[in-house]
């Protein structure tokens, strides 16, 4: 063939011989291409009615981003104790037109009047529990303005028209299952202390039974608000007023100027790469995709594949630990402080961070932190529609039901993501993670995340996956993408039994199954402390298309009650 198309450019060839270049051309070239885009659609969300609010939006003409925002509003109306208006996110996406590529940041931001020392008493000591119940705790929201922000730039439907479905949930209910039950139980002390989170999330002020048609016409008035109005409808005029006084009333800080001065940024995706495979993750003010990528930099100095499988589990240990390590001495708000980022995510850093890996003992963390609960709050979602648009979006409240506070009259849930940043260098938050000087209270400051909506493009394809989880995101992404790259597919990356470190405290914390009784002892051995969990966590939503069969798939965590569908 080469010698042929030689011929024929040198104009030597017979006129035959032009025919058969050009028929042979003709088969063969379809054959090297790839797809320039998906033959179906897929959404993966952690509850069905986002799932089908977005598939609906598809139907109607809709893309990727129009989709994003119905589910991310759907979310909020039937996930309050993951994500919601009052709360923050990150929205990852891709337009396949220009191979373009945003991070969407939509996190809460201080209010302007917090300062280092909201959180401590006289003493300097960390008052427990204040940057986690009521109005105190609660940052400024994103959601709404990232909902505006993705609809006017990136969709193509109106605004009513994807948010009519969220609308019409809140406003006709949608019925309470057992995960909720779990939730509210978790936080009922504090739900049943606010009137208005009382009425709007109990009945009587006690958990509602399962099938409970929960309504929520308040939230239901804001986001027809939002349809109508766009970002002034929550940020400014009247249901501004009602959040500000409802925040003052009850002893929080917030101001007009705090939520008229809220802006969404776009930020440019943490990117890098392993083993051929291209990653694009969050970046600051989420810890996310750097913390992911050293982890990842680390792991490729080692040929995972012919260790032996304890010394494999071991490796994966001892990088999460490198990596967490560096989260809480540099990372914070980008727009307040200077970061090395380039020297984090960089190899010739992670070969360093790797050479003093001993392959039989573990490195003990230098100093301990006391242990937290850790929750399945915040969500996640992944889509990609025909055209190969896609988004990744994690989205979150913090804690389970948030602040557990709601300005009369609003329906709005609010956040407690103030507990995200450092009250205190080297106290731990409510998830056990410490932090330094980057991360410490300023007005107007965005809070450190572990939110990581990721996307890997391989040799054969494209995958778009996330999970919420606390600080053990990071770590189950990580899992997630060494299982995409062993060759498995969403069902396997959703379901890997997990295991995480994260520095401070000094344990391994893994899910029932993550290890078998021989590899717990040999971990030990080693030096490793163990935490055995009772109970499973995370919920990751995966979705891939492989350009080279043409394939699309999707899966939801079968630890959750979420739906993947194809389309």
């Amino acid at each position: 063939m080469y010698s042929l198309l030689r011929s024929v450019l040198n104009r030597k060839a017979p006129a035959w011989g032009l025919f058969v270049l050009l028929l042979a051309l003709f088969w063969v070239l379809p054959l090297c291409a790839k797809p320039a885009a998906p033959p179906k659609a897929a959404i993966a969300t952690a509850h069905p009615l986002a799932t089908e609010a977005g598939h609906r939006i598809l139907q109607a003409g809709g893309n990727a981003f129009d989709a994003a925002v119905a589910v991310s509003a759907v979310l909020a109306v039937v996930e309050p104790y993951s994500s919601g208006i009052g709360g923050g996110g990150f929205w990852l996406l891709h337009r396949q037109a220009d191979d373009f590529q945003v991070m969407v940041d939509g996190r809460e931001r201080a209010p302007l009047a917090a300062d280092r020392n909201l959180y401590l008493d006289p003493q300097g000591q960390v008052i427990d529990g204040l940057s986690i119940n009521g109005p105190l705790a609660a940052g400024i929201p994103g959601e709404p303005a990232a909902l505006v922000h993705i609809s006017d730039k990136y969709g193509r439907l109106p605004l009513k028209q994807v948010l009519a479905e969220a609308i019409e949930i809140a406003r006709n209910g949608f019925p309470v299952d057992e995960h909720y039950r779990r939730m509210a139980q978790w936080r009922l002390k504090p739900l049943q202390s606010d009137p208005a989170a009382s009425a709007q999330f109990l009945v009587n002020g006690e958990i509602p039974e399962t099938g409970f048609l929960l309504r929520q016409p308040e939230l239901a008035e804001t986001l027809q608000r939002l349809a109508e109005e766009g970002h002034a409808g929550f940020y400014a005029g009247e249901l501004a007023e009602k959040l500000v006084a409802g925040v003052k009333a009850a002893g929080g800080i917030w101001s007009l100027e705090d939520l008229q001065s809220y802006r969404v940024l776009e930020r440019e995706p943490a990117r890098g790469s392993y083993r051929g495979m291209q990653i694009i993750s969050a970046a600051p003010p989420s810890s996310g995709g750097v913390v992911l990528l050293s982890m990842l930099n680390i792991l490729s100095q080692f040929d995972l594949e012919a260790v032996p499988d304890l010394t494999r589990r071991h490796l994966i240990i001892e990088a999460m630990r490198r990596a967490y390590r560096d989260r809480a001495s540099y990372l914070g708000d980008p727009d307040f402080v200077e970061m090395p980022i380039e020297r984090l995510i960089h190899p010739f850093y992670a070969a360093g961070l790797a050479r003093d890996i001993s392959l039989e003992w573990a490195t003990p963390s230098s100093s301990e932190a006391p242990e937290r609960r850790e929750g399945n709050d915040t969500t996640h979602f992944s889509i990609i529609d025909r055209e190969g648009n896609r988004v990744a979006a994690t989205l979150s409240v913090n804690y389970p039901f948030g602040a557990c506070f709601v300005p009369p009259g609003t329906g709005v849930l609010l956040n407690d993501e103030m507990d995200d940043f450092s009250a205190q260098p080297g106290v731990p938050n409510v998830y056990g993670l410490v932090g330094g000087e980057a991360n410490a209270i300023e007005p107007g400051k965005r809070m450190l995340s572990s939110m990581t909506p990721t996307f890997v493009e391989t040799r054969d394809g494209v995958a778009v996956l996330g999970t919420p989880g606390g600080s053990r995101i990071i770590t189950m992404l990580l899992h997630g993408i060494l299982s995409l790259e062993r060759g498995e597919g969403p069902e396997a990356w959703v379901s890997v039994p997990r295991f995480h470190h994260q520095y401070l405290p000094d344990l391994v914390q893994f899910e029932p199954g993550a290890f078998s009784e021989q590899q717990q002892a040999g971990l030990a051995t080693m030096g490793h402390q163990l935490k055995p969990l009772s109970s499973t966590f995370g919920n990751m939503q995966g979705v891939f298309w492989n350009r080279e069969s043409g394939e699309v798939s999707a899966a939801s965590d079968s630890r959750g009650i979420g739906s993947a569908v194809v389309q």
